[in-house]
């Protein structure tokens, strides 16, 4: 997925630290190989992504976050964030064991 940063705002921010999740962790989520599946389910106005993966230090990670373009660039706007627990972990280690 080709995108050039990410767009943080108090909003979004507040609500991905809420559980904890650090900027840091979600943004190297994105370097690392990822699940990226349509959240169907909360999109209303616009398209929603779920990320599921780890994290560059390696915590298991969940990620609700849409695209926003602003002129030439798309940027990746987290919505929310969450570390997964141990049963989710093993769920989607079962499922991706490429990733």
């Amino acid at each position: 997925m080709e995108f050039s940063g990410f767009d943080w705002d108090n909003g979004n921010l507040a609500k991905c630290q809420k559980h904890g999740a650090t900027i840091e962790d979600i943004e190297s989520l994105f370097d690392e190989p990822i699940a990226i599946l349509p959240d169907e389910a909360h999109s209303q106005a616009e398209r929603r992504f779920r990320a599921i993966g780890k994290t560059s230090d390696g915590r298991a990670l969940f990620v609700v976050f849409t695209l926003r373009r602003y002129g030439d660039e798309i940027l990746i706007r987290p919505i929310s964030a969450r570390y997964m627990h141990e049963k989710e972990v093993k769920s989607y280690e079962e499922e991706n064991p490429d990733i």
